[in-house]
């Protein structure tokens, strides 16, 4: 089978790669092509993976190119994992939000809400290139923002394309370890929108143990989420949020923190990744070993503002490999080639999931995927409190995804003045005004 990644001269297609190596699947990936329209970054990650690969027997072969038709016709699946605007663009958006007194997260209020702008219009013409060059492959979706994105790709490819986040797998994860389970036994019941999602019940057989965990102080300050949220909240919402709720419940204090940084996190990944592209461009750099230890460093900071934020040490935040987003895009691959059922939780269309939304809304929510793609279970009604901050922030992507079809200044303005982490309409405009100026990609908004 051939899978074509997009965003291929990425920082993390390594991971990817890595996955694929360690796949023993009889159905698994025999050839890899990676497209990027940065030439000098598809050779440098081609370094790395070549490198991985040395002395693996039966490795994916990997090849290359700067044309998109070449590289996604015949292809079997297709990840989409661009970033457009690049790191520039995302310290852009942090730093236009943050002057103007709001959130600059990339995938949260303002600054989701400028890269959504910019990215819709180009993940709609990949979905359309893809749908004609490529009509059967299966298309799984990385680009942030994740929900925003991947319905705006379902409107062209349908079912074929499911968007994916490791974060609610790691969560998952990490509720287990605390209630001393065996993850591969549990079954969760978790719901939202992509970074906006949460844990409403574990089952461990037929019992739902999420109590006994909010009952447990020791249990809750175990892991993540218990500290960065506090026992008090978890059992006043009666669920576990995911980790970007942080930005919602506490976004005066995350605002404060990110202001005080001495960089922004895009600045931070700007310098490093910089760094790491120029040394693997040198013949004489362990392309591998550069590579891992930037990785390291990336990982061990990965929402460093948020633990400031909640007065919590600077310790490594739990990204660990067990989990992570390459290993979701491998199980749903898996699951489709060999038509073995597998339960994940990924970004689909509702198809009646979440009552309050329809049927075209995507959510992030527990699947079934096969060889027919991706089913997601039912969910029902959400808690109040989570239900109409859903239906508020869908309501502004899909502001988003009217203006990137119509190229309408009035409803990129919806989008971002009805944002919940948006305050005010005057500060909307001079936002959608000051990023307008800096992004050529949002010219188009009348």
């Amino acid at each position: 089978m051939r899978l074509t990644i997009l965003g291929g001269g990425g920082f993390r297609v390594p991971l990817i790669h890595r996955a694929l190596l360690a796949d023993v699947a009889e159905d698994r990936i025999t050839e890899v092509t990676l497209h990027d329209t940065d030439a000098a970054r598809l050779a440098a990650i081609g370094r790395v993976l070549a490198a991985q690969a040395r002395g693996v027997p039966g490795a994916p072969r990997v090849t290359a190119t700067t044309d998109l038709a070449a590289a996604v016709t015949g292809a079997d699946f297709v990840f989409v994992a661009i970033r457009v605007g690049g790191l520039e663009g995302r310290v852009i958006d942090e730093r236009v939000a943050l002057a103007a007194g709001v959130l600059g997260q990339e995938t949260v209020g303002a600054g989701g809400i400028s890269y959504g702008l910019r990215t819709v219009p180009v993940a709609t013409a990949i979905a359309e290139r893809i749908a004609a060059a490529a009509p059967d492959a299966w298309v799984i979706n990385f680009t942030n923002p994740a929900g925003l994105v991947t319905e705006a790709m379902t409107r062209h490819l349908g079912d074929r394309v499911v968007g994916i986040c490791d974060t609610p797998a790691g969560l998952g994860r990490r509720v287990a370890a605390a209630l001393g389970a065996d993850p591969d036994q549990v079954r969760l019941d978790y719901a939202g929108l992509n970074h906006l999602g949460w844990l409403l019940a574990v089952h461990v057989g037929a019992r739902d143990v999420l109590p006994d965990l909010l009952a447990d102080e020791v249990a809750l300050h175990s892991f993540e989420e218990g500290r960065l949220f506090g026992a008090d909240w978890l059992r006043a919402l009666g669920a576990v949020p995911n980790e970007y709720l942080h930005y919602y419940y506490s976004n005066r204090e995350t605002r404060a923190a990110a202001r005080d940084a001495a960089q922004t996190r895009g600045a931070f990944l700007l310098d490093q990744q910089r760094g790491c592209y120029a040394s693997l461009a040198d013949p004489a750099a362990d392309p591998l070993s550069t590579w891992e230890g930037v990785r390291a460093e990336r990982d061990a900071t990965y929402m460093a503002e948020n633990r400031t934020a909640a007065g919590l040490a600077a310790a490594a935040h739990d990204t660990g490999t067990a989990g992570g987003y390459e290993d979701v895009a491998l199980a749903v691959m898996r699951a489709i080639a060999s038509d073995e059922p597998a339960t994940l939780i990924l970004n689909v269309r509702n198809r009646g999931a979440l009552g309050m939304l329809d049927d075209d809304a995507v959510v992030e929510v527990p699947c079934t995927v096969d060889a027919r793609g991706a089913r997601p279970a039912p969910v029902g009604q959400l808690p109040g409190h989570a239900a109409g901050l859903v239906c508020s922030v869908k309501a502004s992507e899909r502001a988003v995804l009217d203006a990137a079809a119509g190229g309408s200044w009035t409803s990129a303005l919806r989008a971002m003045a009805t944002h919940p982490l948006v305050d005010s309409v005057a500060v909307a405009r001079r936002l959608l005004e000051t990023y307008r100026s800096h992004f050529l990609e949002l010219a188009y908004l009348r």
